[in-house]
């Protein structure tokens, strides 16, 4: 889940919560506009926290090559 999809989570569950005033006999708009709040929020801490440890991660490339042999040319 990228950020984008956790900020339109983020926004929709805010939206649920708190704008809408109508009464659905089957679902408490309510409650899932507070689910979707927590859904996004976590997308985006876990997105950020994501970006951020990729920057600070020291990656080490082992290439297992064989030794390189050097010749000198003696017609010198």
């Amino acid at each position: 889940m990228g950020l984008g999809v956790s900020i339109f989570l983020l926004a929709a569950g805010v939206i649920l919560a708190f704008a809408v005033k109508r009464d659905v006999s089957a679902v408490d708009l309510h409650m899932v506009g507070i689910i979707l709040m927590a859904v996004g929020a976590l997308g985006v801490i876990l997105f950020l926290g994501l970006v951020y440890r990729g920057r600070y991660m020291v990656r080490d490339h082992i290439v297992d090559e064989p030794p390189v042999e050097r010749r000198r040319d003696e017609r010198l």
